[in-house]
């Protein structure tokens, strides 16, 4: 058998982040566990992303950006109950670390993403495609899963 190392080379890449398993994405010692949104109504001028990022490290990761080709920006935002018991919203300028051999969890009500200007309505049972940018990993491409608009991140009725 004859080594082609181009071969070998475009193996070692794919590797690197690839799915993990039906719609978990892995790059470096980082899983992000299914991806989702929830359904928009039309007209929808924003929509957010959700995801279970696990760092199976040493060392701390951080998500730095995310991009989408859908929307016409991104960003990372954190909702929490202040002093007052007032819930706030804000976007968070130096990102989320996720911790060495920890876990962070985008879901609603907690740290998620911001889609702002979104081009069209999110379907359910649609995918879209966004990259989560990492300090130490780099770019992650994913497929978000469009669910319900009340949506849990259950995976409930979808095929992943």
């Amino acid at each position: 058998m004859k080594f082609i190392p181009s071969i070998a080379l475009a193996g070692a890449l794919a590797a690197f982040a690839v799915p993990a398993s039906a719609h978990d994405f892995a790059a470096g010692d980082l899983t992000i566990d299914h991806p989702w949104s929830r359904a928009t109504p039309e007209g929808a001028r924003v929509a957010a992303g959700y995801a279970s990022i696990t760092n199976n490290g040493s060392e701390a990761d951080r998500l730095i950006e995310v991009r989408s080709d859908f929307a016409a920006s991104a960003e990372i935002h954190e909702m929490a109950v202040d002093g007052n018991g007032v819930m706030t919203m804000r976007p968070l300028a130096d990102g989320i670390e996720i911790p060495a051999g920890g876990e962070v969890k985008l879901e609603p009500g907690s740290f998620h993403i911001m889609f702002m200007g979104p081009e069209r309505q999110f379907v359910e049972g649609e995918n879209f495609a966004g990259t989560l940018v990492f300090e130490k990993a780099g770019e992650v491409e994913v497929e978000f899963a469009v669910e319900g608009m009340g949506g849990t991140g259950g995976q409930s009725g979808h095929n992943h």
